[in-house]
C-alpha cells in the first residue's frame, strides 16, 4: 500500500507508519498460514480477539486496514481453535473495513475484504451467500489479472467443490490454472493445487475416471512443494489430509494413514484444534473402509467433541454423520438416529443442503428397518436437498435408496391417494410367473407400474404425479428419464419456459 494515499489530515503520521507496518506483515503470515504469528504482529491492535480494536485516530484508510487484519484473524484463529460466534464477529468487522474501502473507491481492498467476508460464510456452510459475494467481486475486478482475482477464483473452487458443484468447480480451476502459473506467490499457488487435485479426485472416484485420479496425484505433488516453499505447514497438512482420503478410496490404507499421521502432526505443530478435528474425522472414514468400526466410533467420537465448541456447522455436520454411521454399525441405533438428526438440522440451518442430505441419506442406508415408515421420509429429504448435486455417486445411492423402499411398500389406498380401483394386477398375476426375473428387475417393474399409474392419474403432469407419490419434481424427472424411459410417452411434452421481455445489459 502507498502511504501517500494515507489521509493527509492525520497528526500522528509515524503511528500510522507502525500500524501500517504491522498489518503488511500480518497480511503475509496469514497468507502462509501462521495465524498467531499474524496477531502478535498485529500487537496492540488486536488485543483480545473477537473484540472490535480500537482504530481512533487513525487515518480513514488504516482504521479499514486493520478492521480487515483483525476480522480475518479472528475468522481463521475462531475456527482453528473452535471458538463460538467468532465468524459472525469476523464478518462484522470485514463488512465495516469494506465499506469504508467502497467509501474510498479502493477496488482491490474491497475485493480482499470481499474474500474475506466469504471465507467467513463457507466456514459456516453458507455456500449460497459466499458464491454471491464471490460472483459479484469478480464482475467488479472484470478483466483484472491481480492477486485479488486470483484469490476469488481459488475461493470460487472451494466454495463450488464444497457444495457439490463439482463440475462447475473443475471448470473454474481449469480456467484459472494460466494464471495461477504465472503468479510468484509459493503459498497461493500451492493452496491452487491442492484444490485443484481435491475437485479432480472428487470428480475421479464418482465417474470412475483413472485419467482424473492420476492428474489428481500430480496436482497434490505440486501442491506440496510449493507449499513447502513458502513455508505453510497449515496448508501442507490440508494437503495430506486429503491425500489420505484419495488413497483410503483406491483401497491403500497404510499409505491413507501415513498421510494423515502427517497431517495431524503438523496441525498440532500450528496448535490447530479445528483441523486436527477434521483429520479424526477422516481417519474414522478409513477406519471404517477398513472394518475397524469400534476404532472408528472412538476417533469420530472426539471429532465431533472438539467440533461442538465452534461455529462451523457443516463441519460438525459432516463428524456427526461419520459418527452415526458408526454408532449404526455397532448396533447403537438409537444414538445413531439422534445423531443423523442432528446433523441434518444443523447443516439445514447453515445454508448446507448438500451436507443436510448427505446426512438424510446415510441415515436411511445404515437406519432403514430400524426407522420403518420414517425412511420415506427422511429419503425424500434427502433428495431434495441433493437435487443439484453434480456428484454421480449421490444420485446412485438416492436410487439404490429408493429402490429399497418401494420394493418394501405394498399396494393401499393410504399410500397412493388417487383412484385405487386402477390398481395394477396383483403379484400372483404378474409377477410371480416370470421366474426368471431378479429381484432388482421385478422391483423395477413394480416401480414403473407405480409411476405409470400416478402419471395416468396426473393427466401426464410430472409435477402431480411426484406431488401423488410423495416426491419432488425433479426426482420423478430423473427417475423417468433414467430408469423409465419407456414412461416419457405418458406424460405431457415439456414446455419451454417464455423468454423475458426485459432485456439485461
Amino acid at each position: 500500500m502507498n502511504l501517500q494515499i494515507l489521509d493527509n489530515s492525520t497528526q500522528n503520521l509515524g503511528r500510522d507508519e507502525i500500524a501500517l507496518s504491522r498489518c503488511i506483515r500480518a497480511k503475509q503470515l496469514e497468507m502462509d498460514g501462521d495465524y498467531p504469528a499474524a496477531r502478535e504482529v498485529l500487537g496492540d491492535l488486536c488485543p483480545q480477539l473477537g473484540v472490535r480494536p480500537d482504530v481512533s485516530g487513525f487515518a480513514r484508510l488504516l482504521q479499514a486496514e486493520i478492521l480487515l487484519r483483525v476480522g480475518s484473524l479472528c475468522g481463521w484463529l475462531g475456527g482453528a481453535n473452535q471458538i463460538e460466534r467468532a465468524q459472525e464477529v469476523a464478518k462484522d468487522l470485514i463488512c465495516e473495513s469494506r465499506n469504508i474501502f467502497e467509501e474510498l473507491s479502493l477496488r482491490e481492498r474491497v475485493a480482499e475484504a470481499s474474500n474475506d467476508l466469504a471465507i467467513c460464510y463457507w466456514r459456516e456452510g453458507a455456500y449460497d451467500e459466499a458464491r454471491a459475494v464471490l460472483r459479484h467481486v469478480l464482475t467488479q475486478l472484470s478483466e483484472a489479472r491481480t492477486e485479488a482475482k486470483l484469490r476469488t477464483l481459488l475461493n470460487l473452487a472451494v466454495v463450488e467443490r464444497s457444495s457439490m458443484r463439482l463440475k462447475d468447480a473443475l471448470e473454474v480451476n481449469r480456467q484459472a490454472a494460466k494464471a495461477f502459473e504465472e503468479s510468484s506467490n509459493h503459498s497461493l499457488r500451492g493452496k491452487f493445487h491442492n484444490e485443484y487435485a481435491t475437485v479432480l479426485k472428487n470428480l475421479g472416484l464418482a465417474e470412475r475416471r483413472e485419467d482424473y485420479i492420476d492428474q489428481a496425484l500430480v496436482e497434490f505433488a505440486a501442491a506440496s512443494y510449493h507449499l513447502e516453499q513458502s513455508g505453510n505447514r497449515r496448508f501442507q497438512a490440508v494437503t495430506e489430509n486429503n491425500q489420505g482420503l484419495l488413497f483410503s478410496s483406491l483401497g491403500r490404507f497404510a499409505e491413507a494413514h501415513e498421510h494423515l499421521n502427517r497431517a495431524r502432526l503438523l496441525f498440532l505443530s500450528v496448535n490447530d484444534r479445528g483441523h486436527v478435528a477434521q483429520v479424526d474425522e477422516t481417519c474414522a472414514r478409513v477406519l471404517l473402509a477398513e472394518g475397524k468400526v469400534a476404532e472408528a466410533e472412538s476417533v469420530a467420537r472426539a471429532s465431533v467433541r472438539t467440533l461442538q465448541g465452534g461455529d462451523q456447522r457443516s463441519l460438525l455436520a459432516e463428524s456427526l454423520t461419520t459418527h452415526a454411521i458408526t454408532l449404526s454399525r455397532i448396533e447403537r441405533r438409537e444414538e445413531a438416529h439422534a445423531a443423523f438428526k442432528r446433523a441434518v438440522d444443523l447443516a439445514e440451518q447453515g445454508g448446507d443442503p448438500d451436507t443436510a442430505g448427505n446426512a438424510a441419506l446415510s441415515m436411511v442406508e445404515e437406519l432403514d428397518e430400524y426407522l420403518g415408515i420414517e425412511a420415506k421420509q427422511f429419503y425424500l429429504r434427502a433428495e431434495s436437498l441433493l437435487a443439484k448435486s453434480q456428484d454421480e455417486r449421490i444420485k446412485e445411492r438416492l436410487g439404490e435408496c429408493a429402490r429399497r423402499i418401494l420394493a418394501r411398500e405394498t399396494y393401499s389406498s393410504l399410500d397412493f391417494p388417487f383412484d385405487v380401483s386402477r390398481e395394477p394386477a396383483p403379484f400372483n398375476a404378474d409377477f410371480d410367473l416370470e421366474t426368471n426375473l431378479s429381484l432388482e428387475q421385478r422391483v423395477l417393474r413394480f416401480e414403473g407400474k407405480i409411476i405409470k399409474r400416478a402419471l395416468e392419474a396426473s393427466g401426464g403432469s410430472v409435477t402431480r404425479a411426484a406431488r401423488l407419490l410423495g416426491i419432488t419434481h425433479q426426482g420423478l424427472a430423473f427417475i423417468l428419464n433414467g430408469r423409465h424411459k419407456n414412461l416419457l410417452a405418458v406424460r405431457t411434452p415439456v414446455k419451454p419456459r417464455r423468454r423475458s421481455i426485459i432485456r439485461y445489459r
